[in-house]
C-alpha cells in the first residue's frame, strides 16, 4: 500500500443518542449519571448529558480500523480528551471523524494516521493518532 503524507484515507459521521449511551453504559459498566441524567450533568456544570469519552474514542478509531480492513492492524492509538460531546434529547450528536496520513515508516511497515474528531466544528479529541500496520 502506497501512502503519501497528508492524504485523507477516511471520513465518517457517527451519531450518538441517549439510547446508545445507555447501551454503552451497560456494556462498559460506566453508569456515571452524567451520561444519562440531564439534571445531574447540568448540576456539575456540563451543558447536558455527555457521551462517554471512551465511546467517543472508540467511535473514532472504528473509522481507521474499517479503512485498514482489520482492527488488529491498529497497533497503537492515543488521544487527548479536549471537550465533552453533549447529547441532546430528543435528537443525537454527530461526531465527524477525518483520518489523514501523518507519517509513514516504510522500514517498520506502519503509518501514523492523524484524526480530526469534532462536533459542530469543535474538536472533541486532541492529538488523536493511530499507528497502523500496513
Amino acid at each position: 500500500m502506497s501512502l503519501e503524507i497528508g492524504t485523507e484515507v477516511a471520513r465518517r459521521e457517527v451519531t450518538v443518542d441517549r439510547a446508545r449511551l445507555v447501551r454503552y453504559a451497560g456494556a462498559s459498566g460506566d453508569f456515571n449519571p452524567i451520561h444519562w441524567n440531564a439534571r445531574v450533568a447540568t448540576s456539575v456544570g456540563l451543558p447536558d448529558v455527555i457521551a462517554h469519552g471512551m465511546w467517543t474514542m472508540g467511535a473514532a478509531i472504528g473509522v481507521v480500523a474499517d479503512w485498514a480492513g482489520d482492527p488488529g492492524k491498529v497497533v497503537d492509538y492515543q488521544v487527548r480528551f479536549t471537550r465533552p460531546v453533549p447529547v441532546p434529547d430528543p435528537g443525537a450528536a454527530t461526531i465527524e471523524v477525518v483520518a489523514v496520513v501523518g507519517a509513514v515508516d516504510a522500514d517498520a511497515g506502519t503509518a501514523r494516521i492523524d484524526l480530526t474528531v469534532s462536533v459542530e466544528g469543535a474538536r472533541v479529541l486532541g492529538k488523536a493518532q493511530a499507528v497502523v500496520r500496513l
